[in-house]
């Protein structure tokens, strides 16, 4: 991909430079009654260029600031809900383990009512 963007911009400069030599001539810019701006066909191509392109550049930035803070955020919020890691489980016992910790004695079911 970069490659292809290398080439692109490439390009772009050449284009931009082939125009520069063949319309290299004055122009005049009025921009109030008693105001006028003398300057170079491509020095006001380019200029008029960067104005448009420089307010879309800053929006698609914002975009990308947005939308990474969003993913953050959303990415410790899934990291804070996630379920702990589990522990190892205690080991088993044994029947006579068993045996030994159940009571000797045992205990009678509580007798139900008789109506």
């Amino acid at each position: 991909m970069q490659i292809i963007r290398t080439i692109v911009w490439v390009l772009v400069v050449v284009a931009l430079g082939l125009f520069s030599l063949n319309n290299w001539n004055p122009v005049e810019i009025k921009i109030w009654d008693s105001l006028i701006l003398e300057t170079k066909l491509p020095a006001l191509v380019m200029a008029s260029f960067l104005l448009g392109l420089a307010p879309m550049w800053l929006l698609a930035k914002a975009g990308k600031w947005r939308m990474s803070r969003r993913i953050n955020a959303l990415e410790n919020s899934v990291r804070a809900n996630a379920a702990p890691p589990p522990t190892s489980a205690p080991p088993l016992a044994t029947s006579s383990q068993l045996e030994a910790a159940t009571p000797a004695t045992p205990v009678a079911p509580p007798e139900s009512p008789t109506v």
